[in-house]
């Protein structure tokens, strides 16, 4: 949770040349009415952007919608540059449409949860709420 106010602060993003963005708006709008702090970044980010938002924004969460197919560049190089930035404490989420099969993948590589298309908002907002409470307090 945001160190000064308790509410759990979300940055959401599209990374790359992925143009579709109404899944990734309906999950904002859920966090949100959950009563979380909701950042969307809009289409088109690069790792860079995301992560520089991330720290600027002092989220808890980093959640990358993508449905392009290059979740496998994209997430390694955004936790690399969260490790750069020394900024580890800032989980990250994705989801969107991802093979079942690399979806283990990338939890090894450190994405700690990844939500398919068909994930029910309730389910998402929960996720998201026992990550934080999991990591405990930054």
């Amino acid at each position: 949770m945001s160190k000064n106010s308790g509410i759990i602060r979300i940055l959401i993003a599209k990374v790359g040349l992925d143009g579709h963005d109404r899944g990734v708006k309906v999950v904002a709008r859920a966090l949100r009415d959950a009563g979380m702090d909701v950042i969307y970044t809009g289409l088109h980010r690069t790792p860079e952007e995301v992560v520089r938002a991330a720290i600027q924004e002092d989220v808890d969460i980093i959640g990358v919608s993508i449905l392009s197919g290059a979740h496998m560049t994209v997430f390694p190089r955004i936790l690399e540059l969260l490790k750069e930035s020394e900024a580890e404490d800032i989980i990250v989420t994705g989801g969107g449409v991802i093979p079942d099969d690399e979806v283990d993948d990338l939890k090894k590589l450190g994405v700690k949860e990844v939500m398919l298309q068909d994930t029910p908002p309730q389910n998402i907002i929960d996720s998201m709420q026992r990550l934080v409470t999991e990591r405990g307090p930054r």
